[in-house]
This record gives structure tokens, C-alpha cells and sequence, in this order.
């Protein structure tokens, strides 16, 4: 068998393990040590594996990821939710739609302090769900507006995935969170506006709720001020060169444990349940990890990713059309893998290919678009069926509502992100004005 017959017997057994339901870390870490061993033997795998994994795993970059999931931790189980949404819902709750366009508004400030899709969705579902189940709100508008909004927490910063893109591609980590702050904006404006034209279809699915005094308004608003605080604090020091990445989070950390206790939120079962809950997802991220860079060694032996730079080097096509092609195969994979596996597993492919091509900007421009753009089709397949994580969560919590609902409630928003992926596609200063704005 030749390498690059390899290397596609790889994906295939890679594939059959996912659709056997083996966790994505064993299935990439399995394919990749045998792969590995067939291609070099197991004498320089087991020389592989000492000399790589423990240099790998204490890296000191790598411990922005558990201080990050802990901020997450925090987040979800401080009560820091609430308040955000009750904010949201006395400002947009009067409108049509106007629950879930204040359940959008909570989830874009709760991923600002969690940076976890899975976690955003569940955590604003707890809250939002009962309110629009109390003003008759269609099972699918409801069910659908806290799949979408869960997948903001996965683009707008901190986020562990814009994390784990930066250290793969050797980018400025500040730069990637600076970046994200517009295109989660405009993730935001799309759902309310894909809202406001499905309650325009059909009213009946999101009557408004009871109009409230700016006495109210101004009150919930302030309310929200440690999580305004939390994120300037974290993005703002970072950027800004007060402390790095790992000490930013550190910082977040500390001080969404300290809002979350001052709120009483905090106590000692939630503490004890964040360290264990971060410890656990730390743990799938790690191994994961593990397991993307024992494939990602397998394929580089192959010779697959260097072949497929020059083959789309030869290739006389547009380098706009290798791009949309390349994010239409992150939206296909989006429908059977998880974000963070996608995320590990293409870019030592897609990057290179994407970094040689000529867009009319700089190299670190380009990383930070494709990155951006990377990020948002993989939020795409957390809501996109077969797989669709978020789907599966809030049809978790949402039990009577069936999941066929669900899946038709997503599609405005399947929608609108698509529209966002084409004009920041038409427009790539959009995801690095603000870079050489603040640069």
C-alpha cells in the first residue's frame, strides 16, 4: 500500500470508529498508532510517543485551557446567568420574539465569561426555557433559539476552541480574541433578526411579554456589571500586555469565582463541582489532543498534507474557490465530529494550503480570517443535523418537544450564519479591522 493508500485507510477507519460511537481521543489516538506503526514500526512509534507526549502536555501554553473551562465552571454554576438574561429580557422582553431575542443577548454575554458552546446552551436553557414555555413560545423557536445562541460561546472570547486554533497555528492569542469581537457581534444581530422575521411568519410561535419601566431596565442592566468587569479585565489584559494569555485566565478564573461567591451562588458543593467538572473536560480536551497529534503524526509520514498544498498549488483555480471549498467540507464534517476534534484534525491539512494562497493580505491576516472563519462553520455543525451537540442538549432538557422541532426551529439560524460566512467571505477586513485598529 502506498502512504497516501494509507493515509485514506486512515479516514476510513477513522470514520467506522466514529460511526461505532468510540470517543473521538481513542478513535484518533488508535488509527494514529497504528498507522504510525505500519508506516516507521513500533520501535520508533514507542520513540515517538516518549520524546513528544510529555513535552507536549507540559507545555505552559496548554494551561490556558483548564484555567479557562474552571472561568466556565464558575460561570455556569455562580448564577451569573440570570442576571444576564433577566438584563436582556427587560430591555427585549416586550417584543415579538422579544424572550428569544433576550435568551440570544444572555448567551452572547455568557459566552463572553465561559467560552464553551456545550456549556452556554445548557446553562441558558436552565434559565430561558421555563420563561418562554410560560408566554407560549413554539417548542421549535424555543428549543432552536437556545441551540443556536449556545453556539456564540464558541466565538465570541475567551474561547478554549480560538485557543487551541492559535497555539496549532503559532498566532498571537490576544489577536484572535481582538478579531472574534466582530464577527460574534454580528452572530448576535443575525439570530435577533432572524427571530424578528419567523415571529413576523408566524406571530403565534413568539407572543411579547408585559413592557417594563426604565427603572427596571436601568436596574437589570446594572446588575450585569461584574461580567462586563470579568471580560475588559481578561480581553483588555491580555491585548493590552498586563499579563499573558495564562495569567489572563487565571485572573478570569479568580474573579468569576469571586462574582459567583458574592452573589451566593458559590458554595462549597458549587466549588467542589466546578474543580471536579473541570478536571473532567480537561481531561476529554487532553486526551483529544493526544490523540489529534498521533494522527496528525501518522498523516505528516504519509506525505498527505504537503501533497495537498501542491496539488491546489497546481491547481488553477481561484484561490477564493479552494477556500469555500475548503469551508464546505468543515460544514460536511460538522454533521459527524465534535468542534475541538474538527478543529485538531484539519488545520495541519487545511492551514498550510490556506497560508500559501494569495488573498491580498498579510500572512498573520490570513491566519486570523481563515481562524475566524474556521471557527464559525464548526458553531454551524453543532447545530446541524445528524451530530448537532447543542441540538441533542437542549432536546435533553426540552423533553417534549420532539427533536424533528428542534432541528426545524435551527434552520432561521442555520440561515443566517450562512449569510454571515458569505459576507465576511466577500469582506475579510471585517475580521481584522479591529486587529490593525488597536495593532
Amino acid at each position: 500500500m502506498t502512504d497516501l493508500g494509507a493515509a485514506a485507510a486512515g479516514f476510513a477507519a477513522l470514520f467506522l470508529l466514529l460511526a461505532l460511537r468510540i470517543p473521538v481521543g481513542v478513535a484518533m489516538l488508535g488509527v494514529g498508532v497504528v498507522g504510525y506503526a505500519s508506516l516507521r514500526g513500533w520501535g520508533p512509534l514507542l520513540a515517538h510517543l516518549k520524546t513528544t507526549v510529555f513535552p507536549q502536555f507540559s507545555s505552559y501554553s496548554l494551561s490556558v485551557v483548564p484555567l479557562f473551562l474552571l472561568m466556565g465552571e464558575f460561570a455556569s454554576r455562580g448564577g451569573l446567568s440570570r442576571a444576564l438574561f433577566r438584563a436582556a429580557y427587560v430591555w427585549l422582553g416586550h417584543r415579538p420574539g422579544g424572550v428569544a431575542m433576550a435568551s440570544i443577548g444572555a448567551s452572547a454575554g455568557f459566552g463572553a465569561i465561559c467560552g464553551s458552546s456545550l456549556a452556554t446552551a445548557a446553562t441558558m436553557a436552565r434559565v430561558a426555557l421555563p420563561e418562554m414555555k410560560r408566554y407560549r413560545y413554539s417548542g421549535a423557536l424555543a428549543t432552536g433559539t437556545l441551540a443556536a445562541g449556545g453556539t456564540l460561546g464558541i466565538l465570541i472570547p475567551p474561547s478554549v476552541i480560538l485557543v487551541i486554533y492559535a497555539l496549532l497555528t503559532e498566532q498571537n492569542i490576544a489577536k484572535m480574541f481582538i478579531a472574534a469581537l466582530l464577527p460574534g457581534l454580528l452572530a448576535v444581530l443575525g439570530y435577533i433578526a432572524a427571530i424578528a422575521l419567523y415571529v413576523r411568519v408566524h406571530p403565534h410561535a413568539g407572543p411579547p411579554g408585559p413592557r417594563e419601566g426604565w427603572a427596571t431596565r436601568l436596574s437589570a442592566a446594572a446588575a450585569t456589571w461584574p461580567v462586563a468587569l470579568i471580560f475588559l479585565l481578561v480581553i483588555g489584559g491580555i491585548y493590552f500586555g498586563w499579563f499573558t494569555p495564562t495569567e489572563g485566565a487565571a485572573v478570569g478564573a479568580s474573579a468569576t469565582g469571586l462574582a459567583a461567591v458574592l452573589r451566593g451562588g458559590m458554595r462549597r458543593k458549587e466549588f467542589l463541582d466546578s474543580l471536579m467538572g473541570t478536571a473532567a473536560a480537561t481531561g476529554m480536551v487532553f486526551l483529544i489532543l493526544l490523540g489529534a497529534a498521533m494522527f496528525n503524526a501518522f498523516l505528516a509520514f504519509t506525505g498527505l498534507p504537503q501533497q495537498a498544498a501542491l496539488l491546489v498549488g497546481n491547481w488553477a483555480a481561484s484561490p477564493w474557490v479552494v477556500l469555500v471549498a475548503i469551508l464546505a467540507g468543515y460544514l460536511v464534517l460538522g454533521c459527524v465530529m465534535d468542534s475541538l476534534s474538527m478543529i485538531l484534525l484539519t488545520v495541519p491539512i487545511f492551514f498550510p494550503i490556506v497560508a500559501s494562497l494569495d488573498f491580498g493580505m498579510s500572512p498573520e491576516e490570513v491566519a486570523i480570517w481563515f481562524g475566524i472563519l474556521a471557527l464559525i462553520v464548526v458553531e454551524v455543525g453543532l447545530i446541524t443535523p445528524p451530530v448537532g451537540l447543542n441540538v441533542f442538549i437542549i432536546n435533553g432538557l426540552a423533553r417534549d418537544v420532539p427533536i424533528r422541532q428542534t432541528f426545524w426551529g435551527v434552520l432561521p439560524f442555520l440561515a443566517a450564519d450562512i449569510l454571515r460566512i458569505a459576507l465576511l467571505i466577500a469582506f475579510p477586513g471585517i475580521s481584522v479591522l479591529l486587529v490593525r485598529w488597536l495593532g
